[in-house]
Parts: structure tokens; sequence; C-alpha cells
């Protein structure tokens, strides 16, 4: 995907600044004749911390700047002054950014550990926390230790690999085969423009649209990249957007009425789905046949029959119209639900 401004899968390099050391300092005034201890304490290092940013679609900005490295914190000084803290490094990521620690194993072999994910505008998640200063010297001053020499050395930070995932949020996510007609469906019930051609795979990244619904009511709905038989191992696209399902609170499966057997085609979808990830079967679903502008009532009936069990159906014509209304508000239902 050369030349894709839709990045969702990075590697960073991240690395927290030390803390800075506390002071081993002594009062030196004039008129003071036995000064103490007033060595300050030393500043905190800078920590690398992730915030969501509703701004932001895509981690693309990550690409050209994988080495993230905070400052280390200064030094204390006499007089009790302390070190200025090192800046924390904020690095704003869009909401449904997961972020992974890769974590080296005994045997050399590498694990991914979760640290967390960002999901809401303003959210933090801190991937390295700084290190902490030290204490400088007055701090150790007792009865027995008038003139204590020592102080803190500041904590070192942290470092380490991460990796960074982005699975797409949206309340109505579309799932089918390429060519099923889920970029016009979603061009006509939003202002999103995807591309739309004849040809597989037309989109290779997901499109997000607003759905108006009706009384000032709206959801988010995400065109997401067709599937094919064999997604779940590999073929085609792959599994590189079937995470972004994840993410979706109900699944509208599309199948279009040229379909040689629209029941077995959404059993394949759902195979794939099941494959990946067995919790998808949890979320709300519906079936939408497509392209039913050349259909007439009759045939419409006849094909009925022959529609999969145990899931709400209905014929759609993104061109005509057709029931587009009715489906909007059948999507609206479900996610109440």
């Amino acid at each position: 995907m050369a030349g894709s401004n839709f990045v969702d899968y990075v590697k960073i390099f991240a690395r927290s600044g030390h803390g800075g050391a506390g002071s081993s300092h002594f009062r030196r005034e004039k008129f003071v004749a036995f000064g103490g201890p007033d060595g300050g304490d030393g500043g905190k290092g800078g920590s690398i911390i992730l915030q969501g940013d509703k701004q932001y679609w895509t981690l693309i900005h990550l690409k050209y700047q994988r080495h993230q490295f905070a400052e280390d914190g200064e030094g204390g000084h006499g007089a009790r002054s302390s070190g200025k803290d090192a800046p924390d490094i904020i690095i704003p990521v869009p909401l449904g950014t997961v972020a992974r620690r890769l974590v080296e194993q005994e045997d050399g072999s590498t694990t991914l550990e979760y640290v967390g994910e960002v999901t809401e505008h303003g959210e933090q998640l801190t991937l390295l926390k700084g290190g902490r200063g030290g204490l400088g010297n007055w701090h150790f001053k007792s009865a027995t230790n008038q003139a204590p020499r020592y102080s803190q050395p500041g904590e070192e930070g942290d470092e380490g690999a991460f990796i960074l995932e982005l699975k797409v949020l949206a309340d109505v996510g579309l799932v089918g085969f390429p060519n099923a007609g889920k970029s016009t469906l979603l061009s006509v019930v939003s202002a999103a423009k995807p591309k739309i051609a004849n040809y597989a795979f037309t989109t290779l990244e997901p499109n997000l649209g607003i759905v108006a619904v009706r009384d000032h009511k709206s959801f988010v709905m995400a065109d997401i990249p067709g599937i094919i038989e064999g997604a779940h191992e590999g073929k085609g696209l792959g599994t590189r957007f079937l995470r972004h399902i994840e993410r979706n609170s109900v699944l509208l499966f599309m199948v279009p009425a040229d379909s040689d057997d629209i029941a077995k085609d959404y059993e394949i979808l759902l195979g794939e789905l099941t494959q990946y990830n067995p919790e998808l079967l949890d979320k709300e679903r519906l079936l939408a046949i497509t392209k039913c502008d050349m259909l007439d009532d009759e045939l419409i009936e006849q094909m009925r029959a022959h529609l999969p069990e145990g899931i709400q159906s209905i014929f759609i014509s993104s061109v005509s119209g057709l029931n587009i209304q009715r489906l909007k508000d059948m999507l609206w239902e479900s996610l109440q639900k």
C-alpha cells in the first residue's frame, strides 16, 4: 500500500528521561559559621505519554517519528533549590489506538505485552515513566549526622520498543466481499466520498461517515475493505482490516442480489470473522441484500425464502433509495440494544 496516507500499525522506540541527581551542598554564607546542608532535589525525567486526539484518523505522523526520546531532569542546586523537571513527550494518537510493548524473553524470543488503549479525546496512556529526581543532602540531616555529604542519584528512566495499532472506532461496520456495494451505501447515507469503481478492492483503507437518522440522531458508519474467503489466513488484503471490525458495535453484512447463493456468501463472511476472533459473533448483526433496483416485488419475495436464518434481513438499493431510510432505522434500533 505504498503512497497510502492511512497507517494503522507502527513500531516506535521510546526512552524516558533519567531523574536529576540530588545536590550535596552546604550553606556558604559569609556570616553563618556552621552552614548546614542545603542541597536541593533533582528534577523528574520526562515521561512518554500517548494522548487521544479526535482530530487524528491515522498513525502516519509516527511513521517518520519512530524514535521518541524524553529529556533528563535537571540536577539539584544549593539553597534547597530543586532542579527543573524535564517536559513529558505527549504523542497525539487517534481514538482506538492500542499499545503493546515488545518484551524479550530469556530464550531470546519476543512477546507482546498489552499496555493499554486510548478510546476518548484527551485520554492519556503512559508508555514509560520518567525517572524520579534524587533527594538533596538536606533531607538526610539528623541529630547524629549534622552534615550529611550524601544525596541520592536520580532514578534511571526506561526504554523499550512498542507496537501501536489502530482499530477504527465506529458504531456500524460494513462487512462484505469486494464490490458488495459498501462504499456506495456509505456515500449515499453520509457525506463521506469513498472511491467507487467496479473492480475488486476499490477500498484499500477504512472510510468513516456520519449517518443522520432522524430527530437529530446520528451514528458513525465504517466501510471496511472487502473480505475474501481465506482472509483470516492472509489471502486478499488478509487480516489487516479485520481488526477494525472488532471495534464496531453493530455489523451490517452486505451481499449483492446477483449472488449465486446469498446464504452461502453470508456464512463465508461470518466464518472469516469467527476464525479471526470468535467474540465477533457476540455483536449485533444485520444482513442487507444490495443492488436490488432491478428486482420486482415478486422476485424479492422468492429470494426471501432462501435467506439465512437467525438474522434480520432487508433488501436495499443505494441507487434507487429502496429501503435506505428503513435500513438506517433498523441500524439505529440495533445500536440501542
